[in-house]
């Protein structure tokens, strides 16, 4: 009976077979440890399609691990203890075949033991630290063992969204956007990455007291209740700082862009009002306020065409408006006005405006542990739930998100949180490393607190007692930069496009929320027809057409001649049909296409 060859592979490519695939396999580890292969070369052997994976190219992600031998690691004391005294480098482990370096395909050949306690012969290796599973940035959740997988992905997804002390110069930066939490504090439970990464240099957090309880509904779902009375001692406070940008051109005929304070005389001239907060210069004065519509850099530009000359036979230049504008919705303080030269040579200004960004209703605030939310009320401090010892949470977080989430790091975290308090010192949460649940509870009961982390709460409104335990913490919540003060839109009235006729989009440009396709049907659903009409007709683009009976094409109004007319047969019989001009529109590319539309119109029955 004839053995089946294995294929091999380099990097994706057939090079050739082999009839015992797993001693080949075993064969190239064994030189790889031996520094006979680069350590950076992966081997895996798929034992189901019988071939070897061997990868040698660039973009891989690798982690290394301890080689482990009939049951014991490789790495002994003795080599730790000359690590430790510089006698020997992580390069010379690697070198030896103490380490290995796998990337995705070849650990899937593997049993990797997370401590040496599990160790057994059919173990390949064991982890460094068990917290080398994960990221830089998933190991900074602490207790994140005690998480579900989504939820330490959504929480370290987060990360990036987070408000904080994002570069020690930002008082210089000219970025688009940044943020700047006022009071960022570090981290009570924190994590070896934290201080590997050093990120308490740039914290992006705030350790808030945390109640888990309801609140007359209005932490309902994913909504948290917030503490006025700690939101104006500087609770989750913010600045949003955005950079507008302008230039003076230079234009072919010599002609250029002018920073000035616009006149009446100028094309376009916006009005007295807008320009009010501009120096004699056309720039802002710093620390200025603006408001929307507002001018900060003023300018003008050369006309586009050449002037016709005036009855006294003097050419006069009139100058176009090309003025920047505050965005909307993005009122705030002049924080810096710079003055510098672009790459061309021309004059080049940037003006930085700062916004005070106070928590409101509808911001959004997040754990580390995936736990999002948005305020859904900010609560006067008199009529916030209090404890024995009087103290009032900063956060209320509804019980509903914990179950189905399972979200227990963020529980201890909370535990953690409090104990840190407590004692005054830093609880360490490294996932699988970190203090036990029973040392923290040990921690709570020095202090001389429930060991549970629970605590008797009254009811701020009325003062009765409230019944039944809640469980209250510290835990790290960080303000992310999704904010209703950046969101909200509305529209009675506004521009339309030209080509369609129907609402513009998006809020810069004063749009409408888009009523589509399965906005209609749940409409059509309830039985709301004339609804529709109204989303569909009379809030967008309703249109009277002329449509000819015979033909059933859109007619020509002539309004010189004062004469409606079929252009197709000539005819006379037009009649007035109510539309959508998106569909009129339609009409017309159709036609464009060689395809000819045709309209059977008849009476409202």
């Amino acid at each position: 009976m004839m053995v089946e060859q294995a294929k091999i592979y380099i990097n994706g490519r057939l090079i050739g077979f082999h009839p015992n695939a797993m001693k080949l396999t075993q064969d190239l580890i064994q030189r790889r440890r031996d520094g006979k292969l680069d350590p950076q070369i992966n081997i895996a052997f798929h034992e189901d399609t019988n071939e070897i994976y061997v990868n040698t190219d660039a973009g891989r992600v690798q982690r290394p691990l301890i080689v482990v031998e009939n049951g014991k690691p490789k790495l002994t004391e003795e080599q730790v203890k000359q690590l430790k005294e510089g006698k020997i480098s992580w390069k010379d482990l690697v070198q030896k075949g103490v380490i290995d370096y796998l990337d995705a395909e070849e650990e899937e050949n593997t049993l990797i033991a997370i401590d040496e306690k599990q160790l057994s012969k059919e173990h390949t290796h064991l982890e460094i630290d068990p917290v080398a599973i994960f990221s830089v940035i998933t190991s900074i959740i602490p207790y994140l063992e005690h998480n579900l997988a989504g939820k330490a992905l959504h929480g370290a997804k987060m990360f990036k969204q987070a408000q904080g002390l994002n570069a020690s110069n930002f008082n210089l930066r000219t970025d688009t956007e940044s943020y700047l939490l006022h009071y960022s504090e570090r981290s009570l439970v924190k994590t070896k990455t934290m201080d590997l990464i050093e990120l308490e240099k740039r914290p992006q957090i705030q350790n808030f007291v945390v109640a888990i309880m309801p609140f007359y509904g209005f932490n309902i779902l994913d909504a948290v209740v917030f503490n006025k009375g700690a939101v104006d001692r500087g609770l989750g406070r913010s600045s949003y700082f955005r950079s507008y940008e302008s230039a003076e051109n230079r234009y072919p005929g010599g002609q250029i862009d002018k920073f000035e304070i616009p006149s009446e005389e100028t094309v376009g001239y916006l009005g007295e009002e807008s320009y009010r907060r501009l120096g004699e210069d056309g720039l802002v004065r710093v620390e200025e306020w603006v408001g929307e519509k507002d001018t900060i850099i003023g300018r003008t530009s050369p006309p586009r065409f050449l002037e016709e000359i005036s009855e006294f036979g003097v050419m006069k230049e009139k100058r176009r408006e090309a003025s920047m504008v505050i965005r909307k919705g993005k009122s705030g303080y002049v924080d810096k006005v710079f003055v510098t030269e672009s790459e061309a040579g021309n004059k080049l200004v940037k003006v930085k405006v700062r916004s005070p960004m106070v928590p409101d209703l509808g911001d959004k605030f997040s754990s580390r542990h995936g736990q999002k939310g948005v305020i859904g009320m900010i609560v006067p401090e008199e009529d916030m739930p209090f404890t024995a010892d009087g103290i009032k949470p900063d956060l209320i977080l509804n019980p509903h998100s914990i179950p189905s989430r399972m979200t227990i790091g963020h529980l201890l975290e909370m535990l953690g949180g409090k104990a840190a308090a407590l004692k005054g010192k830093l609880v360490d949460g490294t996932p699988f490393s970190g203090v036990k649940k029973r040392e923290l509870e040990e921690m709570l009961e020095e202090a001389g607190m429930r060991c549970d982390g629970k605590e008797t709460f009254y009811d701020g409104m009325t003062g009765k007692r409230i019944e039944g335990e809640i469980f209250m913490g510290v835990v790290a919540y960080r303000r992310l930069f999704h904010m209703s003060a950046h969101k909200i839109q509305a529209r009675a009235r506004g521009p339309v496009q030209i080509l369609t006729r129907q609402p513009t989009e998006g809020k810069e440009k004063e749009g409408g929320l888009r009523f589509g396709e399965m906005e209609g049907e749940t409409l059509v659903g309830h039985g709301a027809a004339m609804l529709l009409q109204e989303k569909f007709i009379e809030d967008s683009d309703k249109s009277i057409e002329l449509v000819c009976e015979k033909c059933g094409v859109i007619a020509i109004d002539d309004q010189i001649r004062k004469k409606k007319y079929c252009q197709m047969c000539e005819g006379t019989k037009i009649y007035e049909v109510e539309m959508s001009y998106g569909f009129k529109l339609m009409l017309e590319e159709l036609k464009a296409l060689g395809i000819y539309p045709r309209l059977r119109i008849g009476d409202k029955v």
